[in-house]
């Protein structure tokens, strides 16, 4: 527990002034935003959302995969989603290399070889955004009326560049 004090702590602070007692876990304003884990991107707060709006689904790079459209079908059909933004973002490590040179990277760092897992990375930041829309619409398990959209968010700007 030593390891986790600083997060205990911060957490009896969040919770002497908590104000998200009462939400449901419905989507209120009908939004799942599919982005990356990566630390600079705080999904609700740049389309100016707020707990309780919007499905926040992260993995790295932002990628559309088995279990993003598992927890969609949960989503769409069950907690009010019928609006999916898909949101990469600029200066990702994903679309910053070839998946051989990310598992060799994991292996000098660490020893540990994994190349027995996908990573996912992307030479074409764009061609997997419209991959990804794709995949979406095309699912047969989501809600019909659906509606997809992509957008890159630069982490220098803060802004949110739509693609079509």
């Amino acid at each position: 527990m030593e390891n986790f004090t600083d997060l205990l702590d911060a957490n009896k602070e969040y919770a002497s002034s908590f104000k998200s007692k009462g939400l449901s876990g419905e989507a209120k304003k009908g939004l799942a935003i599919v982005t990356c884990m990566d630390s600079r991107i705080d999904p609700l707060h740049i389309v100016g959302m707020n707990a309780g709006d919007a499905k926040i689904l992260r993995n790295a790079g932002a990628r559309v995969t088995e279990d993003v459209l598992r927890t969609l079908v949960l989503a769409t059909h069950l907690l009010g989603v019928n609006r999916v933004l898909v949101m990469p973002h600029t200066d990702c490590k994903m679309a910053s290399g070839e998946e051989r040179e990310i598992h060799a990277a994991i292996l000098d760092k660490s020893g540990i070889d994994t190349r027995g897992i996908e990573i996912r990375t992307v030479k074409d930041q764009m061609k997997a955004l419209l991959t990804d829309i794709q995949r979406i619409e095309s699912y047969p398990l989501l809600a019909k009326n659906l509606k997809v959209m992509g957008a890159v968010f630069d982490v220098e700007s803060g802004t949110l560049t739509p693609v079509i």
